[in-house]
């Protein structure tokens, strides 16, 4: 997509449609398959006080992340371990095969895929997943790989090395995070969320609860925060994280993470260099227990969200809108809602932001993706079958 995590979209992909409308050769068609066709029986078309029409274009199963290659296939991850690769002209999907094995299970699977900010040249791709370790335990992992693509629709990936891990790999099945962005420098970014054990937020010699910065080969940049630490330390850039779902960078090339709460207190941060977010010391939501946590206003020494949302959103999947075909919305964030079931539009002021809009989706939201003509695109929560991709365009 357009934000600089996909930066190939903005040149290649609108020229590519571009090209074909003045050549008078039609635009790629959204073409649906038989399982989605089917599910879209049921599924809304644009609603009374809802700015956009939804079109189903194909069903997946317990799809995770999702993005465009540069000749307009999808590339799109299902958290059992399946990467697939959707032709829209076919209508169909076809598995890449190489996916390294998976631990699934609660929130563990196959995560986010980006594109190499060179994948025009090198062909690179990045995928997070959950890593099985030793006995019970597991951790969030990044690998890069090779994309080969064959005559037949599929293709595989090759060369495929692991770059990062979660240190240390523990027991239980929530909380990786594993969102993965590139920035303008083609620096990489990584959330690795605390698994759900609370204290490695705050300890420095554990990249869990952090925000991690990288080159694209896994080595750490000489210019982070804590570098000079050495060790795992050297990684991170921000701490104080609980579940980081969602990563985006905007135009003016900041950072901002959306972050699953506690029982309320859901958040939206603009991330900076060496900030401390503080969890678990401080949240705006409580224990599911019912347990009071203090407000981030009680400890003024660690950044506080710039939006928080009680009761929650549960937010997952984050993306900042550059295209055209919503031109009132260019430069707003959205956000998919899980228990919400919503889209969720954010307006920034700066370095301020505010919630603008809800839109109800009757679903759980997974993703979030901006197309190459502008369209926004929708991953659900589903089994099965059930994760149906939705196309957002302009209501009639």
């Amino acid at each position: 997509m357009p934000h600089p995590h996909r930066p190939l979209l903005v040149a290649v992909l609108p020229a590519l449609l571009s090209a074909a409308a003045c050549s008078g050769v039609a635009a790629p068609q959204y073409a649906t398959t038989s399982a989605s066709a089917s599910a879209s029986a049921s599924a809304p078309a644009a609603e009374a006080g809802r700015p956009f029409a939804v079109t189903p274009v194909h069903a997946f199963a317990e799809p995770w992340a999702m993005t465009f290659l540069p000749d307009g296939r999808l590339l799109v991850t299902e958290k059992r371990g399946q990467l697939q690769l959707y032709d829209f002209r076919a209508g169909k999907a076809t598995e890449i095969a190489g996916v390294p094995t998976v631990a699934y299970g609660g929130q563990g699977g196959l995560g986010d895929v980006v594109l190499h900010p060179d994948f025009a040249n090198n062909k690179v791709v990045y995928l997070s997943y959950a890593e099985p370790g030793d006995g019970d335990m597991r951790g969030a992992a990044v690998a890069r790989a090779t994309l080969a693509l064959d005559a037949a629709g599929g293709g595989t990936l090759q060369d495929l090395k692991v770059i990062w891990r979660q240190l240390p790999k523990v027991s239980g099945q929530g909380h990786y995070g594993h969102r993965i962005a590139f920035d303008r420098a083609g620096k990489l970014w990584i959330s690795s969320s605390e698994r759900q054990k609370f204290d490695p937020a705050q300890d420095m010699t554990s990249n869990l609860g952090k925000i991690v910065r990288l080159n694209d080969d896994g080595s750490v940049p000489a210019d982070n925060p804590f570098a000079a630490r050495g060790g795992v330390a050297s990684q991170i850039w921000s701490l104080g994280h609980r579940n980081v779902l969602g990563i985006a960078f905007d135009a003016q090339g900041r950072l901002w993470a959306q972050e699953m709460g506690p029982r309320g207190g859901d958040e939206l941060n603009l991330i900076e260099r060496g900030a401390n977010y503080g969890w678990p010391i401080v949240s705006n939501g409580d224990h599911y227990d019912g347990r009071d946590i203090p407000d981030h206003a009680t400890a003024p020494e660690f950044t506080a969200p710039k939006v928080s949302w009680n009761p929650v959103i549960s937010p997952a999947g984050l993306m900042i809108y550059s295209g055209s075909l919503f031109p009132d919305w260019k430069g707003n964030a959205f956000i998919g809602g899980l228990s919400s079931r919503s889209l969720v539009r954010i307006e920034f002021d700066g370095s301020n932001a505010k919630e603008a809009a809800r839109y109800d989706m009757g679903q759980r939201i997974r993703e979030v993706e901006q197309g190459p003509d502008g369209a926004l695109w929708l991953l659900e929560d589903g089994k099965d079958g059930g994760g149906r991709l939705l196309r957002l365009t302009p209501a009639a």
